[in-house]
């Protein structure tokens, strides 16, 4: 990847509708090599995908919660059933698993704090494994989705 490429990709982060026709104009190239390079770009697995960001307010997202799980087994099965599970609830929208504790942490979107607590009290700490579950409120967002430094 050179210095171009990156450009490309940064364009694309910025902008990820850029017409072809713009991105090249922007990268100093003309269209065939940028689209050439867009495609390389794509099938090395460099860009992952395109997709619109949804304000989480605009469908009646209101309420957001990071939550940190222990687990109290980590043998395989454990772990397989607790992601598997985990993955099935929409309400969950980002997951990572860390080394150390907590084992994992979970970005949730609900409407309100009913709806949460519901989610919490007959789900997240049902969920296979769990043997504590901490939730801290999200205050204010003041770099959503961030930018990769290119």
């Amino acid at each position: 990847m050179d210095a171009l490429d990156r450009e490309i990709l940064s364009q694309l982060q910025d902008d990820g509708r850029i017409s072809l026709t713009d991105l090249a104009s922007n990268v100093g190239l003309t269209l065939s090599p940028c689209h050439r390079r867009v495609r390389d770009l794509e099938s090395s697995g460099a860009i992952t995908g395109y997709h619109a960001t949804v304000s989480p307010a605009s469908i009646g997202l209101n309420f957001e919660a990071v939550v940190f799980i222990t687990i109290g087994r980590t043998d395989a099965q454990t772990i397989a059933d607790f992601e598997a599970a985990i993955l099935q609830l929409p309400e969950v929208v980002q997951v990572e698993r860390f080394f150390g504790e907590p084992d994992y942490m979970l970005r949730v979107l609900t409407k309100d704090l009913e709806s949460y607590q519901a989610l919490y009290d007959q789900k997240l700490g049902a969920l296979p494994g769990v043997l504590r579950a901490t939730s801290t409120l999200v205050m204010k967002k003041l770099r959503p989705g961030g930018k990769l430094p290119l």
